[in-house]
């Protein structure tokens, strides 16, 4: 077994195991060629508070996943062309992904491929939507994955799900507080 299908796995079994996660939280599809996974919480706040907090991910990204181990060195440019990127130790760099499309207070979309995917033939399209209601706003994340995986994209999609799943609730609670 591969290394990448290794954390696969183990990322799977995370996301199987876990039970700290948003209402509506799914693996909408998954297939030989990708999947896509969708999450959503409820924040009773305006939408533009969402919003801007939405783009502080260093301030509610969890450090567990990042390539550095602190989500203080993510960066957002949120501007089309721009980069959610990473600083590393000793000037390295990651992109996690890059802006194509803002619409302030209401949507955010980036492209790229995610921590284990970046090292597959993929490439992913991440969606955010800010939507103010009645009694607070509700925020939503999709990140479609298509490629080439060699073991597939089951155990993918789980672990994306899992990993999605735990920030949009780090967020819901940092626009909370």
């Amino acid at each position: 077994m591969s290394q990448l299908s290794a954390t696969l796995l183990c990322l799977s079994f995370l996301a199987v195991m876990s039970c700290a996660r948003p209402a509506n939280a799914e693996v909408l599809s998954v297939g030989a060629n990708g999947f896509e996974v969708r999450e959503t919480a409820h924040v009773a706040a305006a939408a533009d508070k969402a919003f801007a907090a939405l783009l502080q991910p260093a301030r509610w990204w969890s450090s567990e996943h990042t390539f550095s181990g602190s989500a203080a060195n993510l960066v957002l440019d949120a501007r089309a062309g721009g980069c959610w990127c990473e600083n590393l130790p000793d000037g390295g760099s990651v992109e996690h992904l890059h802006v194509v499309y803002v619409a302030p207070g209401k949507a955010l979309r980036l492209r790229g491929a995610l921590g284990p995917f970046q090292a597959l033939g993929v490439e992913g399209s991440m969606t955010w939507t800010v939507k103010a209601g009645a009694n607070g706003t509700d925020i939503s994340v999709s990140y479609s994955v298509g490629g080439y995986a060699k073991d597939g994209f089951d155990g993918g999609s789980k672990a994306a799900d899992h990993v999605l799943a735990e920030q949009i609730e780090r967020l819901r609670k940092f626009i909370e507080v």
